[in-house]
């Protein structure tokens, strides 16, 4: 009994050896085309928007703890906020913008809307930084997964305008309001807001500034984020775009919460290093993300 159990494993052994063998034998038809999905931050950091010395609403990103969604916006506030527990923490390049003093009354979460009630001190905000306070709340909060929205009180009361103007605000805040904004605007049709993310570099240190540009054009989005990326927003910023003049968009298609890319072999010309390449991604995909509301944006290799 002993001999034939030891047999019969050999056999079997034998057996499943030369299946695995064959499969090898066999060739793989590749995909005519990989891709390449683009991640910004790491897994122990969050963006956060600031102020820059050039007073742009900027991304960088922070260590930002919070066990709950309400938790970790107040733990962002906190970090707006001049003159807080934080203010160490936050990289040199940047400023906070909350005005100090300024608390959270309460604050609750509904669906994906958060309502914030903020004291009074709020609208403490020196002029011509009335619109970059709402700014930066609103692009800092809209990064928590699950917030897609802002209502903000200020004393209980609903805040209709921009602190300390007549500018209507929406009741609810989205990234729909756009940054940074600039103005290119000749007739009432037409209008499309399109936010593209350019690159600043002070001491060493790359990181992006959003840049909302509302002009008359009838293209798709996709297309104006290319052809605006591969210039400069105005003549007087110092941000910058490592987007070859040259390129071309071979393709895309828009899905439900991701944007598929082609390129001609020109997005990677006259880029001498991986991480300007990593930049010009990164680039292209936060513009597309919040300009387009998707979750992904994927570069094929063709």
């Amino acid at each position: 009994m002993i001999k034939e159990s030891i047999k019969r494993k050999f056999i079997i052994t034998t057996f499943a050896l030369l299946v695995f063998l064959m499969t090898l034998s066999f060739p793989k038809n590749e995909p005519e085309n990989s891709f390449v999905s683009v991640h910004y931050e790491s897994d122990n950091t969050s963006p956060i928007y600031l102020l820059n010395h050039a007073e742009y609403v900027s991304r960088t990103s922070m260590h930002i703890e919070g066990e709950s969604i309400e938790e970790e916006a107040k733990n962002i506030l906190s970090i707006l906020t001049i003159g807080e527990k934080y203010a160490n923490y936050i990289p040199t390049l940047f400023e906070p913008i909350i005005p100090k003093g300024t608390k959270i009354i309460s604050m609750d979460l509904q669906d994906t809307t958060l309502k914030i009630n903020f004291s009074k001190e709020l609208l403490n905000i020196p002029k011509n930084m009335e619109e970059k306070l709402i700014e930066c709340i609103v692009y800092s909060l809209t990064e928590i997964k699950g917030v897609k929205g802002i209502i903000i009180y200020v004393d209980g009361k609903l805040l209709e305008t921009i602190p300390n103007t007549t500018y209507k605000l929406p009741p609810l805040l989205t990234r729909n309001i756009g940054v940074n904004k600039i103005y290119d605007i000749e007739s009432v049709k037409n209008v499309t807001k399109t936010t593209m993310y350019y690159i600043a570099k002070e001491q060493d240190t790359s990181y992006f500034v959003p840049v909302t540009i509302l002009e008359n054009n009838d293209k798709n989005k996709v297309e104006i984020i290319i052809e605006h990326l591969k210039s400069l927003p105005n003549e007087k910023t110092n941000l910058m775009s490592y987007l070859n003049a040259s390129t071309e968009l071979s393709n895309y298609e828009i899905l439900e919460s991701q944007v598929l890319l082609s390129f001609s072999n020109l997005l990677y010309e006259g880029l001498a290093s991986k991480d300007l390449l990593e930049e010009v991604k990164y680039s292209i995909s936060l513009s597309i993300e919040d300009s387009l509301n998707v979750e992904n944006v994927i570069f094929l290799n063709n």
